[in-house]
């Protein structure tokens, strides 16, 4: 079975920002709706490449929104990133996996496949670069020990490296901290 790549999720400061990311994402085939709530009743929406747009204004439109990604469907939020709104939707989006601000191609941040980290991998990474246990690293992070070594995993793929180990040198390596 091949795994469907991860729909994208946007979180942009302008209507205009909006426009590039939407014209990108459809002339990659994706199919730009607007609004965040989902017309299809069944849950699992990821083969459909539909990608929900709008501006998050109440916690009610940031519920639909992130319920909408939880369901595979793409989303390009207009939001102040800064803002108690804006901070609470990109929290809740990153633990679906990685989110870009503003229409940048790539996220913010570190280069390479760090950037792409959900904060749950990096938090386990670090733990496990302190000397933790994947069980330990799990317990501080209160995961479930198949969370957490479903997360190493997916960092592992990132990497593309075999081994735990090698992940965790090439996320410190990536950090630029020495091992």
């Amino acid at each position: 079975m091949t795994r469907q790549p991860d729909a994208p999720r946007h979180v942009v400061a302008t209507p205009g920002d909006a426009d590039t990311v939407l014209r990108r994402l459809i002339r990659d085939g994706w199919v730009a709706r607007d609004g965040f709530a989902l017309p299809d009743p069944g849950w699992d929406v990821t083969g459909n490449r539909l990608v929900l747009h709008g501006r998050i204004t109440d916690p009610e439109t940031l519920q639909l929104a992130v319920l909408a990604a939880a369901r595979g469907a793409g989303i390009v939020a207009i939001c102040d990133a800064e803002s108690p709104l804006g901070r609470a939707l990109i929290d809740d989006l990153a633990r679906l996996g990685p989110v870009r601000q503003g229409a940048a191609t790539e996220p913010a941040g570190e280069p390479g496949p760090v950037a792409e980290l959900v904060p749950e991998q990096r938090a386990l990474l670090d733990r496990l670069a302190a000397g933790d246990t994947i069980a330990a690293a799990a317990a501080a992070e209160f995961l479930s020990l198949r969370t957490a070594n479903r997360r190493i995993a997916e960092a592992r793929q990132l990497f593309g490296v075999r081994t735990t180990r090698e992940a965790v040198l090439a996320y410190l390596r990536q950090r630029g901290a020495q091992p």
